[in-house]
């Protein structure tokens, strides 16, 4: 058996629920099982977030249809898939599933436009298993500014402020991953439970809004959370980004906040964006923001190329257990503190 092998593989963000919903209803479950089980199963994926992002094109009308839509979309999947993955809600459940050989699955929301203010509804997605949220994205919302907005030097507004203490009160993962600068300190100056950053890198590698600085890492870790590396080639290397230089942010920020602090947020999203506009001739796709959403780190495409992660750790010398907690090990202890 090989070291990836006895990984519980984790990981933190992947997009794929923006594909699968995309289907019409009756194709949820078998899209899901033709075209990302297998990746799944290939990277040795265990546990996996479903995160709810919201597209432009449902901004601002039809958001919290659309939020709705793709919860429901995870429900259907999981359960026309039964014998390979379940939705879980708590970490006895996400035990009984790694146990039982399914991959456990866990909901999330990235910002929360369906909601806007409406901070009451944040329980309402909890009683439909959501487990962890952000309150912003790039831009600005009635919660909170996104990364693009650092400019404004701005926190959580008053409804933010109100949406940390609902999510703490009900049990949930605050993510701060996308969060402006000022707003991750409001949110560590506020929160009294172990928050997480789902997807994001090490800025003291990459000079880039979305990756988060030394000093967003120690305190992330000071509350007891995890970061989840983000592979986003644009956001690893100003370059074309190889392997080395992942592997250069995963050892940053080990060295940063400790290893047992650090964990696996992929965001693989050139083949959603593949997916969701066939036809595409270019090798580029530059999104509305400036960034590339086609680029990747040859082989890292796909949650298939994850052995490369572990391999790569393991010739950079890191010890077995280290490379077992990056890989999931981490997430896993975690969820099962926080998802009581």
């Amino acid at each position: 058996m090989t070291l990836h092998d006895q990984a519980i593989v984790a990981d933190a963000h992947n997009d794929l629920l923006m594909a699968v919903s995309a289907r019409p209803p009756e194709r949820w479950a078998a899209f899901f099982r033709e075209q990302w089980l297998p990746q799944l199963r290939e990277g040795g994926v265990r546990l996996l977030v479903l995160p709810v992002f919201i597209d432009d094109e449902f901004r601002p009308e039809g958001a919290l249809r659309q939020t709705l839509r793709m919860i429901e979309c995870a429900h259907v999947l999981a359960e026309g898939n039964a014998d390979a993955v379940r939705l879980c809600r708590t970490g006895a459940e996400i035990d009984a599933a790694l146990a039982d050989g399914v991959i456990a699955l866990v909901l999330a929301l990235e910002s929360m436009p369906g909601l806007d203010a409406s901070t009451e509804l944040i329980s309402t997605l909890h009683r439909l298993g959501v487990r962890i949220a952000s309150i912003a994205h790039w831009g600005r919302t009635p919660l909170a500014d996104g990364s693009g907005e650092d400019a404004t030097g701005s926190g959580l507004t008053s409804h933010g402020v109100a949406a940390l203490a609902e999510m703490e009160r009900l049990g949930m993962i605050f993510d701060v991953s996308h969060l402006g600068a000022t707003g991750v300190a409001h949110v560590l100056e506020l929160a009294t439970k172990p928050v997480m950053a789902t997807h994001s890198s090490a800025r003291a590698r990459r000079d880039h809004h979305r990756n988060l600085t030394d000093e967003q890492l120690r305190g992330v870790a000071a509350t007891g959370g995890i970061v989840c590396v983000n592979f986003f080639a644009p956001f690893l290397s100003e370059g074309e980004a190889t392997l080395d230089d992942l592997l250069d942010h995963f050892e940053h920020m080990v060295s940063v906040i400790g290893v047992d602090h650090v964990g696996i947020g992929a965001d693989f999203v050139r083949e959603v964006y593949l997916d969701l506009t066939p036809g595409w001739c270019c090798e580029e796709l530059t999104n509305t923001l400036g960034v590339n959403v086609l680029s990747a780190i040859p082989g890292l495409e796909g949650p298939a190329g994850l052995p490369m992660v572990t391999e790569g750790l393991a010739k950079r010398g890191l010890p077995d257990d280290d490379i077992l907690k990056i890989m999931g090990g981490n997430m896993h202890r975690f969820f099962l503190e926080r998802l009581a």
